[in-house]
């Protein structure tokens, strides 16, 4: 299984930019940007879904992330159509969360002999991602405390990130080794 895709990648990526889009317009009190969220938080459930379904052999993380998708998905779903009891859902969440990252969560950046597998485009690359997400949690927090430049920081956060997903998904990998899982592409 060297030369495998995972399955449903690119429109589980695509469906994940297409979420933080409708954040950006719901910050920004955009028409539609509901329903948008609604679509995206769906179709990441549906694809996750039958990745996993189609998936041969099950290990204990991949169980973990199927949950943590699972009660995510669930609870943005729930509060787009005004459920007041997501509690469950977000513990659930930060749960699965943090049993993955214990599990897998780093190496997602390291080879399978243990060497840091990344160019220096690549490194840029996960730099700007932090930034994004850095950025995104600042300007959160900002609009929070009503502070002004809240909603230009969080929308900067938002498309850094945003571009970020949209930039793996429209370039070509070089090579097409799959990561730790070895899951395989389906057509």
């Amino acid at each position: 299984m060297e030369n495998s895709k995972k399955a449903f990648r690119n429109p589980i990526r695509a469906a994940i930019a297409t979420l933080l889009i409708g954040m950006v317009m719901r910050i920004l009190h955009y028409p539609f940007s509901e329903g948008i969220i609604f679509v995206s938080f769906a179709a990441i459930l549906i694809l996750y879904i039958v990745r996993f379904a189609k998936k041969e052999e099950k290990k204990s993380v991949d169980l973990i992330k199927m949950a943590l998708v699972l009660f995510w998905t669930s609870n943005g779903i729930l509060t787009i159509l005004d459920f007041t009891h997501t509690l469950f859902f977000q513990i659930g969440t930060a749960f699965t969360f943090i049993a993955w990252f214990a599990m897998e969560g780093t190496s997602y950046f390291i080879s399978k002999d243990g060497n840091v597998n990344n160019s220096i485009t690549e490194i840029i690359w996960n730099f700007v991602m932090v930034i994004g997400v850095i950025t995104l949690i600042c300007g959160g927090i900002m609009h929070l405390l009503t502070w002004d430049y809240s909603i230009p920081v969080l929308t900067l956060g938002l498309t850094i990130v945003t571009s970020y997903i949209l930039k793996d998904i429209f370039t070509a990998p070089k090579n097409n080794e799959d990561d730790i899982n070895n899951e395989e592409l389906y057509s």
